[in-house]
């Protein structure tokens, strides 16, 4: 078995200027890193880890799974930090999510909510859980999937690199066979985009090259409401893998302004729309006019009855529109009643433990009935998987009741 076709594809998307993503495609190594942390910091902090699995050598004489580990850990430790000593940098992070072929096994390690996927006989597997908030909620039973979906803590990670000083790595060994494919992604593509849609995109395409430019282009169709990265690389027969590894790959140092290159082709617009179907006539029968009898002479009119008088159909219109306006005033009052005299614990789209004023309700994408009144320095990835769920169970508070409770944890963990 050998390491066939691969290939790696980035853009910011349709709503974000910037492109806090990064990729690695330096066989046997395959990552994806999704920045955060606003401004140029996210963009830092993703650059960081992409660089470490480039250059960190230390670690090429250990086991697989300590390889990995010992990866992700200096990519860690490097963003600590580099966010420690820079005060513009301050409060970065990145997720990561690598794969490591060697021997016939791919070995896993992740932390955030970028996945990794194994298609195999038609057939798409998530191998890696989310460390999310969302994904939290629903390992306990406290969300549901379609709920997860319009969750307005969605985006909140629970686990990232550079936060913390150390990070806690998942890893996990799959015993690969020829034909195998697997994708990295970060999460600008598996909120855009369903799994059928991702495994029929990847499926019709001629190469891996196309896979990765059809699936970036089905995100941005999608919305594009978040930048987009995916890697694709697949298992063939006859050779071993570790022979084919060795061998150095053209385009392994590629660097941001390769990746960069990709954006013309990428954010060309949407696929074509199909023409409509020309509309078809068929030829009318000609009508022949019969002869007709003479006219009978016509009945002398009955007296009429008086009819009854009906009310006026714009008093019914009246009616519903009232009942329709006094429905909608209604909404609006509960809506700004909990907008004014309510408050609860979430975390913003960096991962800090913030106070919102409000209720935990999306009227749209971007449009919530809540708003920040308090945001602490304590991040949720230094809470434990208990402790968020119990501050993030959304349960309506006082401003006074929900600061007592962030400030409990903010003894504890925030210098």
């Amino acid at each position: 078995m050998r390491l066939g076709e691969s290939a790696g594809k980035t853009d910011p998307g349709r709503v974000r200027r910037r492109n806090e993503d990064a990729f690695v495609v330096d066989p046997p190594l395959f990552a994806v890193a999704d920045g955060m942390g606003g401004a140029q910091a996210g963009e830092v902090a993703s650059r960081l880890a992409a660089a470490a699995f480039r250059e960190f050598r230390e670690a090429d004489e250990l086991g697989p799974e300590e390889r990995v580990q010992a990866i992700i850990k200096e990519a860690n430790r490097r963003i600590y930090e580099r966010a420690r000593t820079d005060s513009e940098v301050s409060g970065m992070g990145t997720t990561v999510t690598a794969a490591l072929l060697t021997d016939g096994r791919v070995v896993i390690g992740h932390v955030g909510d970028s996945r990794a996927y194994r298609i195999r006989d038609g057939r798409l597997e998530q191998l890696t859980e989310d460390h999310s908030l969302v994904a939290d909620l629903m390992r306990s039973g406290r969300l549901t999937p379609e709920e997860a979906e319009g969750h307005p803590q969605r985006s909140v990670i629970t686990r990232a690199l550079g936060t913390d000083p150390d990070v806690d790595v998942d890893t996990l060994v799959i015993e690969a066979q020829a034909g195998d494919l697997f994708l990295l992604c970060s999460d600008g593509l598996s909120t855009m985009v369903s799994d059928a849609d991702v495994l029929r995109t990847v499926e019709r395409a001629d190469t891996l090259d196309a896979a990765a430019r059809d699936l970036v282009r089905a995100a941005n169709t999608g919305g594009g409401e978040d930048n987009v990265t995916v890697v694709l690389f697949r298992l063939e027969t006859d050779e071993a893998v570790e022979e084919t590894l060795v061998a150095p790959v053209p385009g392994a140092e590629a660097t941001e302004t390769e990746q960069e290159s990709d954006l013309e082709d990428t954010l060309t617009g949407l696929p074509p729309v199909s023409a409509a179907a020309a509309a078809t006539t068929t030829a009318e029968p000609a009508i022949v006019a019969e002869p007709t009898a003479a006219p009978e002479p016509l009945p002398e009119p009955a007296a009429e009855e008086p009819r009854r008088r009906r009310p006026p159909r714009w008093r019914k219109r009246i009616l519903w529109a009232a009942l329709g306006l006094g429905f909608v005033a209604l909404i609006l009052g509960a809506a700004l009643y909990g907008l004014s005299r309510a408050y609860f614990v979430g975390a913003d789209e960096d991962g800090r433990v913030t106070v919102y004023q409000g209720i935990p309700f999306d009227l749209s994408d971007g449009v919530g009935l809540y708003r920040e009144r308090y945001v602490s320095r304590l991040q949720s990835s230094q809470l434990a998987a208990g402790e968020r769920g119990g501050l993030f169970d959304h349960e309506l508070l006082s401003y006074d009741q929900a600061r007592a409770r962030v400030a409990t944890y903010e003894a504890e963990a925030v210098p």
